[in-house]
């Protein structure tokens, strides 16, 4: 059985309007109860469109910022590697030189300052 292009074409083009209006038929309740919430509560579209409008809060947003005027302590270094003289302050995520040192049997504590 020989189906043309244009025969398989049409098909899409019908079942992605199917799609389209199951989409659309699934959506109306959902936007009904919103509505109905809105009213209830009392909350207007431009309460909405604030609410959508606001830029979210960057990562680390909550953490206790240094008090203003004031600079940050800066963090005393613990590690050192002898050879190429980079440096770790025992701080976040444990440098690739001491893992792959660790890995070859060398304790950490030979890289100490």
């Amino acid at each position: 059985m020989a189906t043309s292009l244009k025969s398989i074409e049409a098909q899409i083009k019908k079942l992605q309007a199917r799609a389209q209006a199951l989409r659309d038929r699934d959506r109306k309740p959902v936007i009904a109860a919103i509505v109905r919430q809105m009213k209830a509560h009392e909350i207007s579209v431009a309460e909405i469109a604030e609410a959508l409008g606001k830029p979210r809060a960057p990562r680390g947003a909550g953490r206790k910022a240094a008090a203003p005027g004031r600079p940050r302590k800066a963090v005393p270094v613990k590690y050192k590697h002898p050879e190429t003289g980079e440096t770790w302050t025992g701080r976040g995520r444990t440098p690739r030189w001491i893992v792959e040192a660790e890995k070859a049997g060398t304790d950490r504590s030979s890289f100490a300052v």
